[in-house]
């Protein structure tokens, strides 16, 4: 039987470069990505190395609060 509480969550990763352009509204979105990580192995925020399709670049990607 598994133990009660969510021990993998859901979480987002978002484009840090396109979140500070968004501002000036030099690039029509902001890239994001939803993958899954281990909250005990991980309690700290995650960041990725990941492309992003609106700046045609690989940027770093960093977890964001989820929006409920």
């Amino acid at each position: 039987m598994a133990k009660s509480g969510d021990v993998r969550v859901t979480i987002t990763l978002e484009c840090t470069s396109c979140t500070q352009d968004s501002v000036y509204k030099r690039f029509p979105g902001i890239s994001r990505y939803t993958t899954r990580k281990n909250r005990r192995n991980t309690p700290i925020r995650l960041e990725s190395n990941k492309f992003c399709p609106y700046c045609y670049k690989h940027t770093i990607h960093g977890e964001i609060k989820k929006r409920d």
